[in-house]
């Protein structure tokens, strides 16, 4: 379980980069108009967290709504025996903690700061008065609900029918056209993960242990697709990858 942190609520923002401009990502954030931004600004307050600090809690009550300004954070669920499974992550532009607020329930997972997190914290209350006097936003809310349940499908389904490595090629390759969308590639077209995950934390989102990971990578960079150091992978062929994900790159 992740040990608690007494970081108060209201602490100083992290020097982070800047939040995407519109119409760099596909967050929540990015789908709101200026006017809708000022009104929900209007009804937050701006917080930062160091890296490992929690944003919210599993099980706790929903209290609170969280939009990631800046920084990663890992979406978490403990087992029965304690130990963390990864479920997502979130980056600049994000709405997270929300399923809970908007379901009049306990929160479902964890939320942890990977890097230092720039956010913007909204009480429940204000934040569904805010959607209530801004209709148009709570169809984008539906539409990330959808979206993320997409998502977990397509991953579920590669996780019953691919091996180890195409498991893993999958998941890089959507972190990295993540990645693209808020920091661009390097001159030689390679997107670095911007998530600083670990190999222990992209097995447990893969279901795998960390030495499958990494065997995974070392295919993986044989085939050329991607290069790796300390705690950073970069992916070198984007296009190649996904076609070995899809089972359409053996060789």
């Amino acid at each position: 379980m992740i040990e608690r942190a007494s970081a108060p609520l209201d602490a100083p923002a992290a020097a982070v980069p800047e939040v995407s401009s519109p119409g760099r990502g596909d967050g929540f954030w990015d789908a709101l108009d200026g006017p809708e931004r000022v009104a929900l600004r209007a009804v937050s307050r701006p917080r930062g967290f160091a890296p490992k600090v929690p944003l919210c809690y599993e099980g706790d009550e929903s209290d609170h709504i969280i939009i990631i300004e800046a920084g990663w954070a890992k979406v978490t669920s403990s087992t029965e025996n304690g130990h963390d499974v990864v479920l997502a992550v979130r980056g600049p532009g994000d709405l997270v903690c929300e399923s809970a607020v908007l379901g009049s329930r306990l929160r479902s997972a964890s939320v942890t700061a990977l890097s230092p997190v720039r956010a913007l914290v909204v009480p429940a209350a204000r934040f569904t008065g805010f959607l209530d006097a801004h209709p148009r936003v709570w169809l984008l809310v539906s539409s990330n609900f959808v979206r993320r349940l997409d998502d977990a499908t397509r991953r579920l389904q590669a996780h019953v029918s691919a091996k180890g490595a195409q498991r893993l090629a999958l998941l890089l390759a959507d972190l990295a056209e993540l990645s693209a969308r808020h920091c661009p590639p390097g001159p030689d077209g390679g997107i670095d993960i911007a998530p600083p995950l670990s190999q222990e934390e992209l097995g447990s989102w893969m279901d795998a242990s960390r030495e499958t990971v990494a065997r995974a990578l070392n295919n993986l960079r044989r085939r050329g697709l991607v290069r790796t150091g300390w705690r950073r992978i970069t992916v070198v062929d984007l296009h190649g990858l996904r076609a070995f994900a899809q089972g359409r790159g053996e060789r």
